[in-house]
């Protein structure tokens, strides 16, 4: 693999740690700057306002620069947000700093989707994006548990400061390993982004993961009550109980990799299936902590197992201008994030317990499963019709 795919992983290590080390720390930053823990939880949803307004803003601006160029432009707002996050004195400037830590996370995986496509064989696709997506994995295996821990020894700040590093870091890496011109880059312009958002079927594309990925967030939203309070973990279990679920993402995203480049439309049937049927075993599993924890494993390996399937998808369905639309497949993927939390949480408060909202998930993931298949159904249509 080419070692820019490494700097690509990098950067997207040190975002996905910049997402979730916040989680860990919430007390602390709350009363570092003198708020409630739920007023603090805000900060999350900053974060999420920044990736869903910020991918399509930062991919339109900057639709006329070389992408290696945009890539240096992620990682220098991942260092400038996460060095505003550690010098901020009140909750107002924290937030501000949040919103625009969040701001280079659709444009990374966007961008940096059709950069690893562009660096390596047709063929090799899938495992070039496995690559990049597996830093973002790595982040909930190691980089999360390694800043929180930091950040309890030296103050939260400190963590915000080793955020900012990498993010120095990967603009270094971007910079030197990254060819100035890539394959088949050209400058296509806004016009030509903006006309791939009336294709149907990247909009399909987009329903999937939107629905698919809406499935894991309205169980993993929820995941610590249900495993303290249903499955009977104590709350100090909950670190290593994160560290299961990283590897079950890590894993979904080599299996990913493997499968999707040689037959991408079944691959996600099969993972989006897969999907659906744990969260429905979740419902049930949640109360034996042995079973709880191999699905919550299952969880992560086939909701990630998707990410990367997902992206491809967007890449076929938008060629010739694919990066705006795969930056908005991030936002849906946030969305998803906000929509499966909202359910989850409808569901809990109607009365059916912590374990409900793995059953909305179990729905949202079917939802997925048959916008894929009528994404799929499309597909065979065409195809008949210019064999006829």
């Amino acid at each position: 693999m080419p070692l820019a795919l490494f700097a690509l992983a990098v950067t997207a290590f040190g975002v996905g740690t910049s997402e979730f080390a916040i989680m860990g720390l919430l007390p602390q930053v709350a009363q570092g700057v003198g708020v409630s823990i739920p007023d603090a939880g805000g900060l999350i949803t900053g974060y999420a306002a920044g990736v869903i307004v910020g991918a399509p803003l930062l991919t339109v601006a900057s639709a006329r620069l070389p992408r290696r160029t945009t890539l240096m432009i992620v990682a220098a707002l991942l260092a400038a947000g996460s060095a505003l996050s550690a010098v901020a004195s009140d909750y107002g400037l924290l937030l501000a700093a949040r919103v625009v830590a969040g701001v280079p996370q659709g444009a990374l995986f966007g961008v940096g989707s059709v950069v690893a496509a562009q660096l390596v064989q047709p063929e090799r696709r899938a495992s070039a994006m496995s690559v990049m997506f597996g830093g973002f994995t790595m982040a909930n295996v190691a980089g999360v548990p390694l800043v929180t821990w930091l950040g309890q020894a030296a103050g939260w700040r400190a963590t915000f400061w080793a955020i900012a590093a990498l993010g120095a870091l990967s603009m270094v890496g971007i910079a030197a390993l990254v060819p100035r011109r890539l394959r088949s880059e050209d400058e296509t312009g806004l016009r030509s982004e903006l006309a791939t958002l009336r294709r149907p079927q990247v909009w399909l594309a987009m329903g999937v993961t939107t629905a698919g990925f809406g499935g894991v967030f309205a169980s993993f939203t929820y995941v610590t009550p249900m495993m303290t309070t249903v499955a009977g973990f104590s709350g100090s279990s909950m670190t290593l109980l994160l560290v299961v679920f990283g590897l079950g993402m890590a894993t979904g995203n080599l299996v990913s990799g493997r499968f999707a480049g040689r037959r991408l439309m079944p691959s996600l049937y099969v993972f989006l299936a897969g999907l659906t049927i744990v969260l429905s075993l979740f419902v049930v599993t949640a109360h034996s902590k042995v079973l709880a924890v191999c699905t919550l494993f299952l969880l992560g390996l086939f909701g990630f197992a998707t990410v990367p399937a997902l992206q491809m998808r967007i890449l076929d369905k938008a060629t010739g201008a694919p990066t705006l639309a795969s930056a908005l497949n991030l936002s849906a993927f946030n969305i998803a994030n906000a929509l499966g939390a909202f359910l989850g949480g409808m569901v809990i408060r109607a009365g059916y317990g912590y374990t409900g909202p793995n059953a909305v998930g179990a729905v949202l993931a079917a939802t997925g499963l048959v916008l894929a298949a009528c994404s799929g159904l499309l597909d065979a249509r065409a195809k008949a019709a210019i064999a006829r």
